[in-house]
């Protein structure tokens, strides 16, 4: 099957989905701000929770960072349909590339947006694009997380969260970092790491305790 017939599914199921789940946004009032006066910045997300994420962003003009891989062109054709644009390139593959485009769309006004640990892992390790983004730009990254009451976890490398049919999906925003220019990347990372894992354990708490997987 062809990549844009399967994005046209894929984009289909992610509709259908959301039309079948009830959504409640939590700590956002930050965002909504942002997104209400333009004020640009960094969203950033573990890979798993990819699948709902565009309902976590109301503003114009968001670009994401997407593997040059052929999964990276399932995704980007898919996020295309639900109006998210994509830069190709990743850690593993057309990185600088994908870091270049990312860069000159921030500069022209669009928010931008990372997966951290993707394309391929390692889980929940915060690779340094997201850091380097936000020292250059000097745009704020926003952590957020998404948990359902429902779910199933995949059996892939991110143990990817599928919310299930007629469950609530919570979306919870964390604290922004700002990442100095000359500032000390591997702590930023650090503590990036640590606030994407906080706002994860929070949605879950809101879900209804479900269990991390490893």
């Amino acid at each position: 099957m062809s990549p844009r017939v399967l994005s046209f599914l894929a984009a289909g199921f992610i509709r259908g989905l959301r039309a079948t789940v009830r959504l409640r946004h939590h700590e956002d009032e930050r965002i909504r701000e942002w997104e209400r006066t333009g004020t640009h910045f960094i969203l950033a997300f573990w890979h798993r929770h990819l699948l709902l994420m565009p309902y976590a962003y109301r503003g114009k003009r968001i670009s994401v960072l997407v593997s040059q891989s052929q999964d990276g062109e399932l995704i980007a054709r898919t996020v295309a349909r639900l109006g998210i644009d994509s830069s190709r390139g990743s850690s593993s593959r057309g990185g600088i590339a994908g870091m270049r485009s990312l860069l000159r769309k921030a500069a022209g006004g669009w928010d931008i947006a990372f997966t951290p640990d993707g394309p391929r892992g390692p889980l929940r390790e915060v690779q340094p694009g997201v850091i380097l983004a936000a020292a250059s730009t000097g745009l704020p990254i926003l952590p957020v997380a998404i948990a359902a009451s429902r779910a199933k976890l995949l059996r892939s490398w991110d143990r990817f969260l599928v919310p299930l049919p007629f469950s609530t999906v919570h979306i919870i925003y964390g604290e922004p970092l700002v990442v100095e220019r000359r500032g000390d990347l591997e702590a930023a990372a650090a503590e990036l790491k640590r606030r994407l894992d906080g706002v994860e354990e929070a949605a879950e708490v809101l879900a209804g305790g479900v269990v991390r997987s490893p």
